[in-house]
């Protein structure tokens, strides 16, 4: 299964840092078994929205890392949101729940989830911690989200 990866850091984009945000998404998606195609931008809307639209064309999961807080240049979410389809509020209110219990900083996170066609789009923090935690949040219900967008028989599991 295909997964991309979209960085959003001004720093990142100019060389001037390197994506170990982007480096953990993707060790984390790969051990998962997924194929991952990465990209990165800066944080501007028009090249957030594009660099989604092109990722999400070959991609059963699109995740990005960064621009996500309250910082004037993170415009990712307002980005993403101009791409989406159909919100996916859960993904989301997990994600900052989990966050917020480990930092206060996790209050801050406005990212969005949501689909684009059969795709699923997450907005993860840009810290490596950040997308370390954000994926264990959505890991175990991402092979069902994926199989329900691909219109594939699911099970749904009994707790």
């Amino acid at each position: 299964m295909k997964a991309g990866v979209l960085t959003i850091s001004d720093r990142v984009s100019r060389g001037a840092v390197p994506d170990t945000s982007g480096d953990v998404l993707v060790e984390l998606l790969r051990g998962d078994g997924y194929e991952v195609t990465r990209d990165v931008v800066a944080d501007e809307r028009e090249s957030i929205a594009d660099a989604i639209r092109a990722l999400a064309s070959d991609a059963a999961v699109v995740l990005t890392t960064g621009g996500t807080g309250v910082a004037p240049r993170d415009v990712t979410p307002e980005a993403t949101r101009t791409v989406l389809e159909r919100d996916v509020p859960g993904i989301p209110e997990a994600l900052r729940r989990d966050a917020a219990a480990k930092t206060p900083h996790g209050l801050l996170s406005r990212g969005v989830a949501g689909v684009v066609g059969s795709t699923l789009v997450v907005n993860l923090p840009g810290s490596p911690g950040g997308c370390r935690d954000g994926y264990a949040v959505l890991r175990d219900a991402l092979p069902h989200a994926l199989s329900l967008l691909a219109d594939r028989p699911t099970e749904h599991a009994q707790t």
